[in-house]
């Protein structure tokens, strides 16, 4: 669940991007996995769905190996864009916390590397990273 006041807005990444709403300190806690508020997927449920529904799960959440299951986050999280590009980035995260890596000034967009937390993402939707600045 976020722990910081952000907006959703056209990227110059990649389509609607993740905002910072407010300044945001160095080392703070931007997201953390909440069992009871974050959604927990395994991969036979994801089979099970209806193709639309499937393609909405994969694409909007993260594969978390130490508890190997899906999680689709419920909160505006999703919309944060990825970057390997290690100038923009200002998030680091794992999958049970986002952290701010610098410091964040309300109104930049929200960037994190999807490979630290799961590698198969670009796999599972079919994009390459380097597609994305």
């Amino acid at each position: 669940m976020l722990k910081i006041k952000v907006k959703i807005g056209k990227s110059s990444i990649q389509g609607i991007g993740l905002f910072a709403d407010q300044f945001i300190p160095k080392g703070t806690t931007t997201w953390r996995y909440e069992q009871n508020l974050d959604i927990s997927i395994t991969k036979e449920e994801i089979e099970a769905l209806p193709e639309l529904s499937k393609q909405f799960v994969l694409y909007y959440s993260y594969f978390d190996k130490k508890m190997e299951y899906y999680v689709l986050p419920t909160d505006h999280l999703r919309f944060i864009n990825h970057t390997s590009n290690k100038e923009k980035l200002n998030i680091d995260s794992t999958p049970d916390e986002d952290v701010a890596s610098r410091d964040i000034q309300a109104g930049e967009e929200l960037l994190c590397d999807y490979n630290k937390f799961d590698d198969t993402y670009f796999d599972r939707i079919g994009l390459n990273d380097k597609d994305l600045v």
